[in-house]
């Protein structure tokens, strides 16, 4: 009879009488077969012939069934060692059933065989064969997934740190920090500073809307549309409005991002601040006493250009006196992603209360906010940048 399948099922049993029945009876039901009448001869003929599933009776001379089975399943080779072995075993019991079991088989057939039992633990034995080999196909899918997007985050990673600047300004008489860290290789935050037309230096954040590559692209543009609109402009109002209607011309409605930009005269110490649905600028005076500067606008891409006043703060900082630009990362870095963000109370309330630099400052206020910060999973990405005047 010409087999159905053609994986085939080798017998291994030391009496030729069983081996008889079953190769008639699993022939007659479709299944192709192969002999052999000990264990050493079953060895030979799975490292040999590709073996669909294994029966082998558990009592035989020389190697018995279950030392056959322990060198299949020790076997280097993946195909073999994990080749369905059912066990045929001559005694009933539990002690049976749990040698069998013990010594790796996939499942047990008592004698005298029930072909219509074996049938059905066989054709099992086959489906969990099958299914195992289609779980590792697409793990094996999901593996090279995986490394395609893990190379494709670190080229976004690379390109992203290009963006962020790594050295602070030289600003005679003030000092720079800068902090970030994202939820994975790339995020949603960027900073930066610029020199304007009249000579100021613009420092700003932005946060984009996700996480991840898409949202590095946005901050991509983000550091785009602050340049130009910086080369274009002489306020940070008027730069704000730039690139709000910039980053609207581009998405649409369909995205937004929240932005908050200082225009520092740092002769002076004077300074223009413009916030779009951002958190607030904290300043910290050089007796410990603090101001927030919140947003004045909604943030940019979220409203139609004609309700948008993107107005101006104006704020002097004196010798001692630092400002914190900050994403809203910061705020509910300590919490979990479901919990609510922490109050700017609370954030000042965090902030170091003397603090010799810009480095201290923010160094200081990350270390309160975010307790072992190198071990902690954020719930979202983080950007903070410290200015602050020297004494």
């Amino acid at each position: 009879m010409t087999a159905k399948n053609p994986e085939q099922i080798l017998v291994v049993d030391d009496d030729p009488l069983s081996r008889k029945l079953l190769l008639h009876a699993l022939s007659h039901a479709g299944y192709g077969c192969r002999e052999c009448s000990s264990g050493t001869e079953a060895l030979r003929i799975v490292h040999e012939e590709k073996q669909s599933l294994v029966l082998l009776d558990f009592d035989m001379p020389e190697l018995d069934g279950a030392e056959v089975l322990k060198q299949l399943r020790a076997d280097s080779d993946p195909l073999i060692a994990q080749i369905p072995t059912i066990m045929l075993t001559g005694h009933g019991g539990e002690e049976s059933e749990v040698r069998c079991l013990e010594a790796g088989a996939n499942d047990f057939v008592t004698k005298p065989i029930n072909i219509a039992v074996l049938s059905a633990r066989i054709e099992t034995q086959l489906r969990l064969r099958e299914m195992r080999r289609q779980l590792e196909k697409q793990n094996e899918e999901l593996e090279a997934w995986r490394l395609n997007l893990e190379r494709d985050l670190e080229a976004a990673r690379l390109t992203q740190r290009a963006l962020i600047p790594q050295n602070p300004p030289a600003l005679q008489g003030w000092e720079v920090a800068a902090w970030y860290r994202p939820v994975i290789q790339v995020g949603g935050d960027i900073y930066g500073w610029l020199r304007m037309r009249d000579g100021r230096t613009l420092f700003w954040i932005a946060d984009a809307t996700g996480h991840g590559a898409s949202a590095a692209l946005m901050t991509t543009l983000a550091t785009l549309l602050f340049q130009h609109g910086a080369a274009e402009h002489n306020s940070p109002s008027e730069i704000m409005g730039a690139v709000d209607r910039d980053f609207r011309s581009i998405f649409g409605a369909r995205s937004f991002m929240t932005a908050m930009c200082v225009a520092l005269e740092p002769a002076t110490g004077r300074a223009s601040v413009v916030g779009a649905g951002h958190p607030p600028l904290i300043v910290q005076r050089k007796n410990g006493k603090t101001e927030t500067i919140f947003s004045s606008a909604p943030p940019l891409g979220l409203a139609a250009a004609e309700k948008i006043s993107f107005d101006e703060t104006e704020v002097e900082l004196q010798a001692g006196d630092a400002f914190l630009l900050y994403t809203d990362g910061l705020s509910g870095a300590e919490e979990n992603g479901d919990a609510p963000r922490m109050p700017i109370e609370r954030l000042v309330e965090l902030l170091p209360k003397e603090s010799g630099s810009a480095q201290a400052l923010l160094s200081g206020t990350v270390e309160n906010v975010i307790p072992n910060k190198n071990e902690k999973v954020l719930a979202d990405d983080v950007a903070a940048l410290a200015v602050r005047r020297a004494k």
